[in-house]
This record gives structure tokens, C-alpha cells and sequence, in this order.
């Protein structure tokens, strides 16, 4: 058994595990704003509004693109907890040297296909024409360190996998101060603009992944070519990929389909519900650092083919995220409205977001299921069941929105929403007895 799990009978030996793991998570997700922010500070000194727009523009379109190749993250955290909990060393290295490969593979094929994803991407978000030519200066700068981004999900996947969150942390700062000192060296320095705030980006991402080399480099062991790749191993590799890629463009779907139809109903319910998705994100920083928690704490346990730990685990993050969800619905209605107030100073934004507040506050107490169970089955890596979950979850919210505002308005939006939120959950709940008997029948 993984030394890395307490036994399954000690439950407050397994509450101090989850909180070791999850608070060094839940305050690494905290620095993720850190970067955004300081690239707005800077271009929104610059002297035009446009450089401002050039960045959020094309900042959102390369978050988009490289957040759709979070399965890379996902995928090794699974894999790294299972060979962990197996004591598998061979099988950590090999897993670490196959997925960089494919890392570097996509963020190759992301600098070829560069010109049309820019020039694509970009026009498709709108904007001015001073707008488009600062977001293709920033874009264009920060997407050369692709393949050191997307290294970057495999590194932190393997941090969270080795449940080495406090280095995983201290990368994560390591970014951001990069990023920091890079912004103001290359904008204030030779001048570089709009180009340079990406630049800077790029040379956090490059940087970055150079620190994790060097917290990885006893597992850095390039295996003999035929190890690298054994079909059955690159076959499974590419399927956990392939499942949690197809999770997340549905679960991408589901949101852009949610801002889509919020539009149709003007300009001031889409600010509102613009404005209250910041809840929800609030409350994931919160809740994915249990889940994160979960997988690596399920993917030990399954590697040590170990059902009574997989049992804990599902028991004690369960625990502390419906806790973590609890209070934020409690801080949701109690300083909601004040928090509006900090979001917005446009009354009739204000007033809208609030009428429609009862909806966030629920929102964590819905969203907590789905949110944990994702944890357990990729770290599990039962990555069809969760992809199959999600399919049907975004077939059920397409037919709640498509029905549920006509007959409501924008509160049939967000009922819509929620049906996406419980199916999430619902669907992964049904099918932890199978993961669960798969386990039983291996023990025996």
C-alpha cells in the first residue's frame, strides 16, 4: 500500500491528508488571477483603451485553447496516483516521458497551425481593427511558448499525481513572479507594448516549466524507445485523453450555450449573468482543491487495488467539499449583494444580478457533487464513465434551455443551469458502484 495513504480505519488521519492536500491546491488556484491581473494593470496604463482590449482579446482566446488541453493535467494526475499507489517507479517515468512527448507533439502542431488559429480565432472573437492588431501582437508573442505551456499541465499533473502539492504551489508562484518582473522588464524597458506583455507570459510559461524540470528531474529518465511505446500504454494514454478532451469541450459547450442564450434576453441580464458566473468561479477555487485532492488520493487507492481506501476517500472529500460548499452558499446570502456592489457600479446590472442572486447561492450545493466525483474518476481513470456523464448532461441541458426560458425567462436559464450542475453529479454518482465492484472483484 501506498505509504502516501493513512489506514482506512484512522478517519482523522485521513481528514489531516485531505486538508495537507488540498489548501496547498486551493491557494495555488488563488495565484491563477494573479497573472491576469497584473497583464491588465500594465495595459491598462498604456495609452490608448485599445492595447487593454487587444489583451483581454487575445488572452481569451489563447486561455480558451490551452484550457482545452487540460486533459494533459487530468490525464497524468490519474496515471502518476495509480503507478504511486502500485509502487510502480518504472511506470512513473514512462508515463511522465510520454506524456511531455505528447505535450511538446500538440504545442508543435499549435506554433504550425499558428497563422490560422490567430488569424481564425481572433476574428471570430470581433473587435475594433486597433483592437484586432493588439491582440494579434500579444497573441502572436505568447503562443511561441505553447509547448512549455502545455509541459507545464503534464509537470503539475505529476506534482498532484506524487501528491506533492506544496511544490506544485511553489511553481505556481514562481510563474506568477516571473510573469510579474517579465511585464514591467520588457514594457517599460525596450518598449515592447502589447507584444511585450505576452512575451512576458511566454517567458513565465518557458521558466516555469525549467523549474519543474529541475523538481522532476530524478523521474526525467527518458525509458528504452520500445517501454516509450508499448501500444497498450500509449492506446490508454490517448483514450484518458481523448475521454476528458470530449468532457471538457461539452462542459465548454454548456457555458458558452448558457452566455448565448443570456444575450438573446439583452444586454443587462447578460452583464448579470456574466457578472454572477464570477460566484461560480469563486466557489470552484474553493472546491477543486478537494477534488484535486480526490483524484490523487483515488488514484493511490486504485493503484494499491485497494477498495476500503477508495471507500475513504470518496467518504472524506465528500465531507469537506460539501462543508466548503455550505459556506460559500452561506457567504453567497448573507454578502452576496455586497459583492455586486464591488463588481459593478451600473444600477441596473446591480439590480438585475440581485434578483437572480437566489440562484448562486444555491449553485454551491448543487455544483459540489459533480465537481468531486470528476476528482474521483480521473484519478481513478475511469475516464469513459466521466465522459459518458457529461454527454449526458449537456443533452439534459440542452433540453432544459432550449424549453425552461421561454416559459421563465432568465430564471429558466438558470434552472437550466442547475439541471446541468445535478446531471453532472447524478451521472458520475450512478456509475461509482461499478468502480467500486471493479475493485472488490480485483482484491478477491
Amino acid at each position: 500500500m501506498s505509504t502516501l495513504l493513512p489506514p482506512a480505519g484512522d478517519a482523522a488521519a485521513w481528514h489531516r491528508r485531505v486538508l495537507q492536500l488540498a489548501v496547498p491546491v486551493v491557494l495555488a488556484n488563488l495565484t491563477q488571477p494573479l497573472m491576469t491581473a497584473v497583464d491588465t494593470a500594465v495595459a491598462g496604463h498604456l495609452p490608448d483603451p485599445a492595447y487593454l482590449g487587444g489583451v483581454a482579446l487575445g488572452g481569451l482566446l489563447l486561455n480558451f485553447v490551452f484550457w482545452g488541453f487540460g486533459f494533459l493535467r487530468m490525464g497524468t494526475t490519474g496515471l502518476v496516483a495509480q503507478a504511486h499507489g502500485a509502487g510502480d517507479t518504472a511506470a512513473l517515468g514512462a508515463t511522465l516521458a510520454r506524456a511531455l512527448l505528447l505535450a511538446f507533439g500538440l504545442g508543435a502542431a499549435l506554433l504550425l497551425l499558428r497563422p490560422l488559429l490567430l488569424g481564425t480565432g481572433l476574428s471570430l472573437l470581433g473587435g475594433s481593427a486597433e483592437v484586432q492588431a493588439h491582440a494579434a501582437d500579444y497573441a502572436g508573442a505568447r503562443i511561441w511558448a505553447a509547448p512549455f505551456a502545455l509541459g507545464n499541465y503534464v509537470v503539475l499533473g505529476f506534482l498532484l499525481g506524487m501528491q506533492r502539492v506544496r511544490a506544485a504551489l511553489v511553481l505556481q508562484i514562481w510563474i506568477n513572479i516571473v510573469n510579474a518582473l517579465a511585464v514591467f522588464a520588457y514594457v517599460y524597458g525596450p518598449g515592447l507594448g502589447v507584444a511585450g506583455i505576452g512575451a512576458a507570459t511566454a517567458t513565465a510559461d518557458l521558466l516555469g516549466f525549467v523549474a519543474g524540470a529541475l523538481l522532476l528531474r530524478r523521474h526525467l529518465v527518458l525509458p528504452a524507445w520500445s517501454v516509450l511505446t508499448e501500444r497498450a500504454a500509449l492506446w490508454r494514454l490517448v483514450a484518458i485523453n481523448r475521454d476528458i478532451f470530449i468532457r471538457t469541450i461539452c462542459l465548454l459547450l454548456g457555458f458558452a450555450w448558457f452566455a448565448r442564450a443570456g444575450a438573446a434576453q439583452g444586454d443587462a441580464v447578460l452583464a448579470a449573468n456574466a457578472l454572477l458566473l464570477n460566484f461560480q468561479t469563486f466557489m470552484a477555487y474553493g472546491l477543486d482543491g478537494f477534488a484535486h485532492a480526490a483524484e490523487a488520493l483515488a488514484g493511490s487507492a486504485v493503484g494499491a487495488r485497494r477498495r476500503d481506501l477508495l471507500l475513504r476517500t470518496i467518504r472524506t472529500t465528500l465531507v469537506w467539499s460539501l462543508g466548503v460548499a455550505v459556506v460559500f452558499s452561506l457567504a453567497y446570502a448573507l454578502l452576496g449583494t455586497a459583492i455586486i456592489a464591488v463588481l459593478t457600479d451600473q444600477p441596473a446590472v446591480r439590480a438585475t444580478a440581485s434578483h437572480y442572486l437566489p440562484w448562486v447561492i444555491v449553485a454551491p450545493l448543487v455544483s459540489a457533487w459533480g465537481f468531486l466525483f470528476d476528482g474521483i474518476f480521473i484519478g481513478a481513470t475511469r475516464t469513459g464513465a466521466l465522459m459518458r456523464g457529461m454527454l449526458l448532461s449537456l443533452a439534459g441541458f440542452a433540453l432544459a434551455v432550449t424549453t425552461l426560458p421561454q416559459h421563465f425567462g432568465n430564471h429558466g436559464l438558470w434552472m437550466a443551469f442547475m439541471v446541468l450542475m445535478v446531471l453532472r453529479g447524478v451521472t458520475l454518482a450512478l456509475a461509482l458502484p461499478g468502480l467500486l465492484d471493479s475493485l472488490g472483484r480485483a482484491a478477491r
